[in-house]
């Protein structure tokens, strides 16, 4: 793999985008549907203004918390108010838009940064996902670890 590469040379120009107003269920079912990991989320201008991970989707189901059952003399009994709360948390994570569940903070290229710069700051923060954005901020592109490993595959 040369690391001299641009990474316009590397990176998925047909991306799977998310708007901030669709649904958890939406966006889940999109990535899923997809078999990707991640999907950048833009505005109405086709900037970048956040990154949807399928690790945003499993942390928000994470935080659903069944209700909580009390076994007292063999008899299963449930805590009061914890079937209420239940149906909350379940009602609100369902009602999520992507905008609650993204991540604001995320590593971003530009079409002429280097194989080896993006991969170097990939592994070094731990990024799966690396939007590609122009001077403006608006989506180019999408660079995932995988694509990193299928370029240094078919130069071998």
């Amino acid at each position: 793999m040369s690391t001299s590469t641009p990474i316009r040379d590397v990176m998925t120009t047909k991306v799977v985008t998310l708007r901030p107003d669709q649904s958890f269920e939406e966006a889940a079912d999109l990535l899923a549907k997809r078999s990707i990991g991640a999907a950048p989320v833009i505005d109405g201008d086709g900037r970048v203004v956040g990154l949807l991970r399928d690790e945003d989707l499993i942390v928000s189901e994470s935080n659903l918390h069944a209700p909580t059952w009390v076994n007292l003399f063999g008899v299963g009994v449930e805590l009061p108010g914890a079937q209420k709360h239940f149906e909350r948390e379940l009602r609100r994570m369902v009602a999520a838009t992507v905008q609650e569940l993204m991540v604001t903070r995320y590593e971003t290229a530009q079409p002429d940064d280097t194989l080896g710069d993006v991969a170097a700051r990939m592994h070094d923060r731990d990024v799966t996902h690396m939007p590609v954005v122009d001077d403006d901020g608006r989506l180019v592109g999408i660079v995932a670890r995988g694509d990193l490993v299928r370029r240094v595959a078919a130069d071998t």
